[in-house]
């Protein structure tokens, strides 16, 4: 990044899935280029940014040696992401990474610190914190403009492959429901309530170590409290629900991707209820990701190492949490955490 106006270059790491998700959104983000894509695949990677218009292509080794690439992508399965983190950051580059940022809090935290010895960026991609709905009814929220918060629901489960190898359900590569949707409802959670007081967790869990399903019930800050429920097994609406005492919020699936949210406003005797569409402040860029990464790219500019809407504290919180819940439902830890 040669100033404040040059275009800002990305390295992604593994072409993915999801990292086609964040590239199609890149090309939509005017001062962002696709510099490089690194894979362990040629072919792959060679696809990939024919795909999505990639300067070039090669190793991961050649991403990160690359001096057009100014910050990292990183898309890869959640056992990975630590190793390929501390890399990318120990040679020069900034970092977005998939959540989770990693298995556990104690290598976050070390992660973080490798951030903060090395001088750059780091930050764990949830994408929904950065989305102008959520941001939206945080801010309205914490304004008292909705009412004081009462309840806050939010359910997040589709049903997984039937494949025992598959990332979601392979042990050796850290599956479970609450590593990869659970952390939705709790981050919801967490930005609407504030940070929980209490989890308590049932669940189901395979393999010794694979949680399946998840069912929570939270207290948090001014007796407000949460259920949140995840899963692999089932099909739900994925929405979400916050009660007041001036009327509830819905937040229509998919929650963690909203367009807009309703407020249903208590109705005076004989009238009927009020309800008030919240269309997004400013624009969903893409599917969303795009406002993730001009996020990154406000704080490059301005030369902040950390996010303000996705802080190190934040993740470092949620991951604890998810901890405390696995051993609550009966989970080890993961072979590689």
């Amino acid at each position: 990044m040669t100033g404040t106006t040059a275009r800002i270059g990305w390295g992604i790491l593994a072409p993915g899935k999801i990292s086609a998700l964040f590239a199609t959104d890149l090309a939509v983000v005017p001062d962002a280029r696709l510099v490089h894509v690194g894979s362990r695949t040629p072919e792959r990677a060679a696809a990939f940014a024919e795909r999505h218009g990639a300067e070039r292509y090669g190793d991961q080794d050649a991403v990160l040696a690359d001096p057009d690439v100014d910050v990292v992508y990183i898309g890869s399965p959640h056992v990975a992401h630590a190793a390929q983190v501390r890399r990318a950051l120990e040679a020069g580059k900034h970092v977005l990474c998939e959540k989770p940022l990693t298995l556990d809090r104690a290598s976050a935290e070390q992660l973080f610190a490798t951030a903060r010895a090395n001088d750059r960026f780091l930050m764990e991609a949830m994408w929904s914190a950065c989305n102008p709905v959520w941001r939206d009814l945080a801010r309205r929220l914490r304004a008292g403009e909705l009412g004081t918060p009462r309840h806050l629901s939010a359910e997040f489960h589709f049903t997984a492959p039937a494949d025992p190898t598959h990332r979601l359900l392979d042990p050796a590569l850290g599956g479970g429901a609450m590593h990869d949707i659970g952390l939705y409802p709790l981050t919801f959670a967490h930005l609407m309530l504030g940070e929980a007081l209490e989890l308590r967790a049932v669940g189901t869990v395979v393999d010794r170590h694979v949680d399946l399903d998840v069912a929570i019930s939270g207290r948090y800050p001014g007796d407000t409290y949460a259920t949140l429920t995840a899963g692999l097994t089932s099909q739900s609406a994925n929405r979400a629900r916050i009660t007041t005492d001036a009327g509830w919020v819905e937040v229509p699936g998919d929650f963690h991707a909203p367009s807009s949210f309703t407020f249903n406003a208590l109705a005076k005797r004989g009238q009927p209820v009020r309800r008030v569409v919240h269309e997004p402040p400013e624009p969903i860029i893409g599917a969303g990701y795009g406002n993730e990464i001009a996020h990154v790219h406000d704080c490059l500019r301005s030369g902040l190492r950390e996010s303000p809407w996705v802080p190190a504290a934040q993740t470092l919180t949620i991951l604890g949490q998810i901890e405390d819940i696995r051993v609550q439902v009966g989970a080890s830890p993961h072979p590689a955490a």
